[in-house]
């Protein structure tokens, strides 16, 4: 495997990336002072081997995040059958056609760099498990304390894209050597829930209670959370989630567009990170969507195009 590298001239930040799988961003480092911030966490081998990219730093998941139950589904009258794609174990379709596979980078520079997915194009033998061909393009810039993504959808086909994406970045904690991972927080605007049964959706919304209210902050000592979370209360135009490591004084904060209404979270048992990850619709949406529930389902028209954002830096807590 042969990283692509961005770095800040500035700062010095640096991010790295594996374009011959996802176009994963695997690696970001952030100066904060006279200190380093590894902002992400990802396998012992994953730079060399690529191995299991649902385990490393951020995977984007397309055209849909997380699971399709039963790993089918209808859609426009046919029914599609998900086969040859990463599983659960329990027999759902999880995380997307483009989180394993080489993706093209078509523009790159010191600090930037753009990558790009054509269904048809670059997984040609999944063009039939979908019913549209879509691109999906994915620009990262390295700012001085910041990573700056700007994703692009577009339907290039004669037949609506019904659609949703997730990120699924793995957040380290502790921040700093000198820290404990139980002593660290999370914090994240989300109301609700959806009730899940087997880590899929009933369809119904829950008002968040107990721990998994992380709109004040929850310390991560003895939490274990596998959730959905919705009802998301914006920051101007924007929402935000935060990783706090209060001992060491740092902080990671995650902002996003709109357009992601979801935020699963989730505590790998490994211990070594958290995941916050922004969702334009829940899991398993396009079967809520059969029942007529609005689980953030969407279909891009012919010709169409969908953008989004996020950004997360580091920094100190107070400043």
């Amino acid at each position: 495997m042969t990283p692509i590298i961005l770095k800040n001239a500035e700062s010095g930040a640096t991010a790295r990336i594996l374009a011959e799988v996802g176009f994963n961003l695997y690696q970001l480092q952030v100066p904060v002072g006279s200190r380093t911030v590894d902002v992400l966490d990802a396998t012992d081998d994953f730079e060399a081997t690529g191995k299991t990219p649902s385990h490393s730093g951020i995977p984007l998941l397309f055209p849909f995040p997380n699971r399709i139950r039963g790993a089918r589904y209808n859609w426009a009258g046919r029914e599609y059958v998900l086969e040859g794609i990463h599983q659960d174990g329990k027999g759902n379709a999880i995380h997307g056609l483009v989180i394993d596979r080489p993706w093209r980078v078509i523009d790159r520079k010191p600090d930037a760099v753009v990558g790009q997915f054509q269904l048809s194009v670059d997984a040609p033998d999944r063009r039939s498990l979908w019913p549209a061909d879509f691109l999906i393009e994915v620009r990262y810039e390295m700012h001085e304390s910041a990573l700056r993504c700007d994703l692009r959808v577009v339907n290039p086909d004669r037949a609506p894209l019904p659609f949703g994406f997730g990120t699924h970045p793995y957040f380290r904690v502790p921040l700093s050597a000198g820290s404990r991972r139980d002593d660290c927080l999370i914090q994240a605007p989300a109301a609700e829930e959806w009730e899940l049964v087997d880590c899929l959706p009933t369809g119904k919304r829950l008002p968040v209670s107990g721990r998994k209210d992380l709109r004040e902050g929850q310390e991560l000592k003895g939490l274990k959370l596998d959730d959905v979370l919705t009802g998301l209360s914006a920051k101007g135009a924007q929402f935000e989630t935060v990783v706090m490591d209060p001992s060491a004084g740092l902080e990671v904060r995650q902002i996003f567009d709109k357009a992601f209404r979801e935020l699963v979270v989730y505590t790998p048992p490994h211990g070594r990170s958290v995941c916050l990850e922004p969702y334009t619709c829940t899991t398993d949406a396009v079967h809520l969507a059969e029942q007529g529930l609005d689980g953030g389902w969407r279909a891009l028209a012919p010709g169409a195009e969908f953008r989004t954002w996020f950004q997360i830096s580091a920094g100190l807590i107070y400043a």
